[in-house]
């Protein structure tokens, strides 16, 4: 017995120690360990100044003569007034009206109610309650992310200028809102210029916000303007029509008519003290009345004109890649030679390149910077500031700016430079994403039970290798999806309230096909873009197809990992930006989305399709599975335009099952899974 023991012994310590180290050594811890504890005690320290004086309304004239207006904070001494000497500058545009940022502000200056209001979302706990996805949502709002979003008083007391802009055509600027078009963009070049130039500032520029503000702030530094030392965007997008607007080919209604409706209607909102004075800006006005509902006559069409020839200009200027509105839409973060730090969320509308900005900025790790959180876009950084959790956002920002614009030697660059809350474990940081160790392998998609998913439309099988029956599954739209982790990312985090559809795709699996893995029997890790390759068959020209990867619990819970859609019609990558694995599978398909590299479907015939799904960073542990979902629909996260909608009949859609032409998930993983 004592020799059979000491065999078994050495056997299990051999396989233990040649097995690949999990999860990957951490180059930091994510909270920075004492550097993180002295950039709270500077972020908390008296301020070097005692208060702030506003410069309301400062208007900002642009070289086609649209006057932008702009609220400046400044440090001010005990009296109240604005200090002599200049300041480094930190800018945000916004688009949402500076006025409902004021308010914001003012709530959280206010130093009993702010503390109070603070304290109170810290604390709101839901927990165990069909509603404790709201404790998730309110509590991001107790920590640093209002700052971020709005005016940092504590920045501003320690040294720097704030400036608050209303982009144009929106807030109480004058002109015609663009959605980051050409004229737009050329804006805030020039509020760059104009703020570096002021007696106030000493020509050091960073940027901060979040969402649009963020956005903003990247497309700003691929520009390179020479007075732009740092920016700071929290939940920031490079791709906009890839990322927001129509991933896949497919509007996200859930989104964006909610979006454009918020914008217009604040852009609506007036400058009473302005008209109570008699001062009404007669331009703004007239700039109101010539747009007042911007971009609503595009989507409308693209709801509802029934022919692809029909489409208006305004809607076909979408669908081409050389047009001025496509064009504004897109970044170059390659050319970004500003020192970065982007803030995300494995569920953020903008998880689509987040990671891949990260990626493509050439400058090197800490000069650059992504911190990655497991939340939404409105939650992210909820427990940020506790012990083991990265920093608070405005302890983080503020380390930045101090860094890269007073030249502070505080270690935030030696922070990350990979810092992620990995989905089914913990925070760790490490030097890149994806992360070593992981390699692209096949799990083909067969149609044996997998014994794991009763309830779906079919219950099938993941394996490693092809050897599988021939068949073929037929899967129609369904309504299911309303229940959906997709519809909590398009409602930006607002639908994660409900938790047992966000938490738990079982729900929206009704309506969908399932392929299970067997169990898992080591930690396995999975890092990077995921691809799920399709035989289809269609009884339209045209179709909806979309996928997400799961983790499946011993329970059966299953949580979405990524998430990706399909317009059948509009399947055409381009292989230039496309990226594949060594064998040649695509990992991350670039799909062109033009209407002049639209393919209708041949009824009847199979047609491959690759679908493109948002990075993952997740552990399965041992006992869980890996799956792969698909539905042919998928409200209110995806709707085809009108045409090609019409043109997919609604129809149910078939996927092949051949060994020879098989569908399968290309995954990133990394360690033993057993398969």
């Amino acid at each position: 017995m004592g020799v059979r023991y000491l065999i078994v012994l050495f056997t299990v310590c051999a396989a233990f120690f040649s097995a690949a180290p999990y999860p990957p050594v951490a180059q930091s811890v994510p909270d920075a360990g004492d550097a993180g504890a002295a950039w709270s005690a500077a972020y908390h320290e008296p301020p070097r100044y005692p208060n702030v004086y506003i410069d309301w309304d400062v208007p900002i004239t642009m070289s086609d003569g649209t006057v932008l207006k702009a609220n400046i904070y400044r440090p001010a001494d005990a009296s109240g007034a604005p200090i002599g000497e200049p300041t480094p500058t930190i800018l945000n545009l916004t688009p949402y009206t500076k006025l409902v940022w004021n308010i914001l502000d003012s709530a959280m200056s206010i130093p009993v109610v702010g503390d109070a209001l603070l304290q109170l979302f810290r604390d709101f706990d839901l927990t165990g309650t069909p509603l404790d996805g709201l404790t998730d949502l309110t509590k991001a709002w107790g920590t640093g992310l209002p700052r971020n979003l709005t005016v940092d008083r504590n920045l501003i007391r320690s040294g720097y200028t704030q400036v608050v802009v209303d982009v144009r055509g929106t807030g109480f600027s004058q002109g015609v809102m663009e959605f980051f078009g050409e004229r737009e963009q050329r804006d805030t070049l020039e509020v760059i210029d104009w703020t570096a130039e002021q007696p106030w500032s000493t020509g050091d520029i960073g940027m901060s916000g979040v969402s649009y503000s963020a956005v903003n702030q990247i497309q700003a530094a691929d520009k390179q303007p020479p007075a732009l030392k740092a920016i700071f965007p929290v939940v920031p997008g490079s791709d906009l029509l890839r990322d927001i607007l129509a991933p896949g080919g497919a509007l996200q209604v859930g989104f964006v008519p909610a979006w454009l409706i918020g914008v217009n209607a604040s852009k609506l909102l007036p400058d009473l003290l302005s008209i109570a004075q008699g001062r009404l800006d007669w331009k703004w006005l007239a700039d109101r009345a010539a747009s007042p509902m911007t971009f609503f006559d595009m989507l409308f069409a693209a709801l509802t004109v029934p022919e692809v020839d029909q489409l208006p200009d305004s809607v076909r200027a979408l669908l081409d890649d050389h047009s001025p509105l496509r064009d504004g839409m897109l970044s170059h973060p390659d050319r970004i030679r500003t020192p970065t730090f982007i803030v995300g969320a494995w569920h953020d509308v903008f998880t689509n390149t987040e990671p891949v900005m990260y990626q493509r900025i050439p400058l090197p790790p800490g000069q650059k910077q992504l911190l990655m959180d497991n939340a939404y876009h409105i939650n992210v950084g909820a427990d940020f500031g506790e012990p083991g959790f990265p920093p608070r956002l405005d302890v983080l920002q503020r380390a930045w700016f101090d860094k890269w614009l007073k030249g502070i030697d505080n270690g935030i660059d030696g922070y990350g430079p990979v810092t992620s809350k990995q989905i089914g474990g913990g925070w760790t940081s490490t030097d890149q994403f994806p992360r070593a160790g992981v390699e692209y392998r096949r799990m083909y998609l067969s149609a044996e039970s997998s014994g794991t998913a009763g309830a779906s439309v079919h219950d099938g099988s993941l394996t490693a290798t092809a050897d599988f029956t021939p068949g073929r599954l037929t899967v129609a739209p369904g309504v299911t999806s309303i229940c959906s982790n997709d519809t909590a990312v398009v409602t930006a985090g607002a639908a994660s309230i409900l938790s047992g559809c966000a938490k738990d795709a079982r729900p929206h699996e009704l309506n969908g096909l399932t392929f299970t893995s067997p169990p898992v029997i080591e930690p396995t890790l999975l890092s990077g873009p995921v691809n799920v390759h399709l035989n289809t068959v269609l009884d339209a020209v045209d179709g909806y197809w979309t996928a997400t990867v799961n983790d499946v619990a011993p329970d059966g819970r299953s949580t979405v990992l990524a998430t990706g859609q399909l317009t059948a019609s509009l399947r055409a990558i381009d292989p230039d930006q496309s990226e594949r694995s060594p064998n040649g599978d695509l990992t991350a398909p670039y799909l062109r989305l033009t209407l002049g590299s639209r393919q209708p479907v041949v009824p009847g015939v199979p047609t491959d399709l690759d679908i493109g799904l948002t990075s993952i960073d997740a552990v399965l542990h041992p006992g869980h599975r890996l799956r792969v979902d698909l539905f042919a629909s998928n409200l209110p996260k995806g709707l085809p335009l009108m045409p090609m909608l019409i043109d997919s009949g609604l129809r149910p859609q078939h996927l092949e099952l051949d060994p020879n032409a098989p569908s399968f998930v290309n995954v990133p993983i990394g360690g033993r899974p057993g398969w």
